[in-house]
């Protein structure tokens, strides 16, 4: 089981460092489904493996001058607050029993789902915005509309583990349609960084992580996703684009039925 469990953090590491699409829309539903791991043991062990995956990343985009800390602290006031309150609602509640469990399988398939949509539609949306510089929003709208943003996307990673990747980037795009691509990848990464660390913490107190499956799974995903990156430029993105889709809208359709 040990060696399944390197295999799979090495694969999902590949595609991350292939597609750069956030590892919980593939982790999350592996662990799930494939090894049937509880969901919030499955949500928490993948928050706790994403603020660590996301502290170099961070620090690259940081040093490149990609991050826009502007943006990063306006979805930072909604993610933070939101994340915390959806830990207190999960212990309240029970974040390992059954009942619940049910749920947080639900939302990661929707997450899956918000994920499949968001990279079938980011390229086109961005395209149409900067033809409708009308349609885009400015000023005190923007930095709500920003606020609220990060509050879905903080209650949504908290629960599933699932959204700071593709859809925290369609997001971006859709508020921030003149931002490079870089920028996007960059902001995105910096805000998921606090938001899956309060997360992780969260989980920690739930007692949903388990740490030596943890070691296991950053055991693999460390050289897949140096592998990733490093053959991502020789791999046509159209292809992987696409392969990652059909996985996605599969797992998302499995995880309802």
């Amino acid at each position: 089981m040990t060696v399944s469990y390197v295999v799979s953090g090495f694969a999902v590491g590949l595609l991350v460092g292939l597609t750069g699409v956030g590892g919980g829309s593939l982790m999350t539903p592996l662990l799930t489904l494939l090894f049937g791991i509880h969901p919030s043991v499955a949500v928490g062990t993948d928050l706790a493996f994403a603020s660590i995956t996301k502290v170099a990343g961070t620090f690259a985009h940081r040093f490149k001058g990609t991050v826009r800390w502007d943006i990063v602290k306006y979805l930072s006031w909604g993610a933070l607050p939101a994340a915390v309150a959806s830990t207190l609602l999960l212990k309240h509640f029970g974040a390992v029993n059954d009942s619940i469990g049910e749920l947080i399988r639900y939302s990661i398939a929707i997450s899956v789902g918000l994920t499949v949509i968001a990279l079938l539609f980011k390229g086109k949306l961005q395209v149409w915005l900067n033809k409708h510089p009308e349609k885009q929003l400015q000023g005190r709208m923007l930095t709500a509309a920003t606020v609220l943003c990060g509050l879905v996307l903080g209650t949504l990673v908290t629960i599933s583990s699932i959204g700071a990747g593709a859809v925290g980037a369609t997001l971006l795009v859709l508020l921030y349609p003149r931002l490079s691509p870089a920028q996007i990848a960059g902001t995105d990464i910096a805000y998921a960084l606090p938001l899956t660390a309060v997360a992780a913490v969260g989980h920690w107190w739930l007692g949903s992580i388990d740490w030596a499956l943890l070691g296991v799974l950053l055991l693999g995903s460390v050289p897949g996703i140096t592998i990733g990156s490093l053959a991502a430029r020789a791999v046509p993105e159209k292809i992987l684009r696409g392969l990652l889709t059909i996985t996605l809208a599969t797992v998302a359709f499995k995880l309802v039925w």
